[in-house]
């Protein structure tokens, strides 16, 4: 699909988010996906990312994840010096924004005409970790964690205590966690430790861990895999597509033998 790109200001709770939307051209209505960028808001990289789904038919929002912080259009390079600031503002910013602004965008998505109301979330590194918690949204069918950073820690926000693992039970999304064996920020006993907790929680998810680096979807830099990196693109379309587009529900949730047919 050809596709079309606006973008639009949101009001939260902090403040007005400035927010990029990814649609495909061709008249219609589609499902939703809230798309959280890294520490580096949103850059060619993440646009790159976004303009895929889009063509893929969808409706993609991308908001600037520290709009308190920048003004409107303030994307980062991939330098020191704005990893230094992304990583400030990562722990400057209250839990409680990052979940409002989740909120925000995704009633923006459902109220546009252009949406069925059917929601997905995907994000990478920070951006992962944000989709987790957006998938706590009772509207959230669906959600993309690529190598989601600060979870097994607890550190994201200000006071660097966040409460995503306490609050597991709330997520009723399909899940999709990526992960690379060999990314520092997410060592194994990060892995095992928030697997444990994702299974003991009951929530359906499907895990896949390959032999790269972190930000080995980002195809700028010396850590990029296009390969793995579409390899993980196109799960995470068969997830939005047979969550979102075809509305499948989720197979481990209880069913009813009412209105079965008999032998």
């Amino acid at each position: 699909m050809i596709i079309k790109e606006e973008s639009v200001t949101i009001d939260t709770a902090t403040g007005p988010m400035y927010t990029y939307i990814f649609r495909p051209a061709t008249d219609g209505v589609y499902p939703g996906i809230v798309m959280f960028s890294e520490i580096y808001q949103v850059t060619g990289p993440i646009k790159r990312v976004a303009r895929f789904l889009a063509g893929n038919g969808y409706v993609v929002a991308a908001p600037e994840v520290y709009h308190e912080f920048e003004p409107p259009c303030t994307p980062f390079a991939y330098d020191k010096d704005d990893t230094d600031k992304g990583n400030k503002y990562k722990i400057e910013k209250d839990v409680a924004a990052y979940d409002s602004d989740a909120r925000a965008v995704l009633s923006h998505l459902k109220s546009r005409p252009d949406c069925t109301g059917r929601l997905g979330s995907f994000g990478i590194c920070l951006g992962g970790h944000l989709s987790f918690r957006a998938a706590m949204n009772p509207e959230v069918q669906a959600a993309g964690c690529f190598y989601a950073t600060d979870i097994h820690t607890r550190t994201l926000g200000k006071g660097m205590n966040d409460d995503s693992l306490d609050r597991l039970k709330e997520i009723h999304a399909e899940l999709l966690l990526v992960w690379g064996r060999q990314d520092p920020h997410v060592p194994r006993e990060g892995r095992k430790l928030l697997h444990h907790a994702i299974t003991e929680a009951g929530i359906h998810f499907s895990w896949h861990e390959f032999n790269a680096q972190h930000a080995f979807i980002r195809d700028e830099g010396y850590r990029y895999d296009p390969a793995l990196a579409g390899l993980c693109l196109d799960m995470l379309l068969e997830l939005f597509h047979r969550r979102l587009q075809l509305g499948h529900d989720d197979p481990s949730a209880p069913k009813s033998d009412a209105g079965a047919p008999s032998c």
